[in-house]
């Protein structure tokens, strides 16, 4: 089994949106929030330095994203909390054994499902995310188990913001997505696995 921190980021890029009544907004998200996951792991030994491996995980997190009109200094704050369901594919690397330790490096990519967002009014994300994940890590041998701690970096390639908002009521909300024309997911990550 896994579990671990994570921070999750956006890469925002702006439209430079102005609304009818002549308000130039912008969106920031202005500090990491601490993720938590959790997980299952399988291993398919493929020869003495490489597998392949899966690792289905449970991905609580928070983002917050500030809106901020350019002139006025009008300010909106929206929080989207999210529960992602991400199944990383995964080729390990290792290296030697070097006594009860065994670095190794990971690559691959991953699929992540929204199960559970929260709506806010301003935003909406897509329900489906992937993307390419590398990471570092190392085995360390005990003698009823394996302890691995690991270093992972994710790069979404899907645009999350979900630009039709049809199911608006206060118009006047449109401008905080119109605002922005896409925003692609990264994440850092600190994982601990059990084996």
């Amino acid at each position: 089994f896994t579990v671990g921190i994570n921070a999750p980021d956006l890469i925002l890029s702006h439209t430079g949106y102005v609304s009818d009544n002549g308000e130039a907004w912008f969106a920031e998200i202005p500090s990491y929030s601490v993720g938590f996951s959790v997980g299952i792991m399988g291993d398919r030994y493929i020869n003495e330095y490489l597998n392949l491996r899966i690792s289905p995980t449970l991905n609580l997190g928070e983002r917050k994203f500030v809106f901020k009109e350019q002139t006025s200094g009008k300010e909106y704050t929206a929080r989207l909390r999210s529960n992602y369901l991400t199944v990383p594919l995964h080729l390990k690397f290792s290296a030697s054994r070097i006594k009860n330790y065994r670095p190794y490096l990971l690559a691959g990519g991953y699929t992540a499902i929204d199960v559970g967002v929260q709506k806010d009014d301003a935003l909406r994300f897509k329900s489906v995310d992937y993307g390419l994940e590398f990471g570092i890590g190392c085995n360390i041998y005990f003698p009823l188990f394996k302890l691995c701690p690991e270093l992972k970096f994710s790069f979404g390639l899907v645009d999350l913001i979900n630009q039709d908002r049809s199911d608006l009521t206060d118009k006047d909300m449109i401008k905080y997505t119109k605002a922005i024309s896409s925003g692609k997911s990264r994440t850092i990550s600190l994982i601990f696995n059990f084996e």
